[in-house]
């Protein structure tokens, strides 16, 4: 069973949410400082001095407008890949998207130097990029469009926008190199986890070959007669059959958290007979 809603949201979204909406709370109220931004906000050139920043600058919004956006994104698009992906593993891979966009946004300061990047973008973005790459044909309803898009055509065009504004200065503490950054951390990242699950699937689909299973005492005595016995089946090689018949009935990506887990884990322990 996957992570359970409440209030239409997974626990991390639900999370994430609250966590981005207190910080500008704060941000708009108590600590209205410029030195705020300063301190939690990502600055390329101080980045090693301030290395905190590298995760704090994903709660800290430019305005109203970057935040609005950030979490409307979330909300849409974060449950269901948190669903598919599992909790823990949802949260490894936002904070993942949120690390790349920063570290893009470090490698490229000499080519666009930004005085100080802050936002959810990069993170959020990866969550757009890992719902389209599960759901790529999903229609998404986007204001003032008077037909869906489908999800693949949404993310590209995403893409496609914040690689023409990265070109051009970025303002008001919104750096497009950091949601590019977000982006290419998710692709490569899914790219891995769907090769090394297909390797599992396919290393498993070698190691299995169909056999019967029969009690050593019951072969010694043999069959009473002559009537065949029902194999009795390791329960591990029962759920294996079981996983595999999934994939092969309904594709790979129908799997569950917990079935993904396991047929990676039974994969690595054949590799470790081997």
């Amino acid at each position: 069973m996957g992570p359970q809603r409440t209030f239409g949201m997974t626990p991390w979204v639900r999370r994430l949410m609250v966590a981005n909406l207190v910080v500008f709370l704060l941000q708009e109220t108590i600590f209205v400082s410029p030195r705020f931004i300063a301190t939690f906000g990502f600055a390329p050139l101080s980045a090693f001095a301030q290395p905190w920043t590298f995760l704090t600058y994903m709660f800290v919004h430019a305005n109203l407008l970057h935040l609005a956006f950030n979490l409307l994104a979330l909300f849409v698009f974060g449950s269901p890949v948190e669903e598919r992906m599992g909790s823990g593993s949802f949260l490894f891979y936002y904070l993942l998207c949120g690390l790349g966009g920063a570290a893009l946004s470090l490698v490229l300061m000499q080519f666009r130097p930004l005085d100080v990047v802050v936002g959810a973008s990069a993170a959020v973005y990866g969550v757009m990029l890992a719902f389209a790459w599960a759901w790529p044909d999903q229609p998404i309803y986007v204001f003032p469009l008077p037909a869906p898009v489908p999800a693949k055509w949404l993310v590209t065009f995403a893409v496609a926008i914040s690689l023409a504004l990265a070109l051009a200065p970025a303002s008001g503490g919104v750096a497009h190199l950091a949601h590019l950054g977000g982006f290419a951390t998710g692709f490569l990242y899914l790219k891995t986890a769907a090769w090394r699950l297909g390797r599992a699937e396919r290393e498993l689909r070698r190691a299995v070959a169909p056999s019967v299973l029969v009690h050593p005492a019951r072969a010694a005595r043999g069959s009473d007669m002559g009537k065949p016995r029902r194999a009795e089946r390791d329960p591990a090689q029962a759920e294996i059959d079981r996983v595999l018949d999934k994939i092969s009935a309904r594709g790979i990506g129908s799997l569950t958290p917990a079935e993904r887990r396991f047929l990676s884990e039974m994969s690595r322990k054949m590799r470790d007979k081997a």
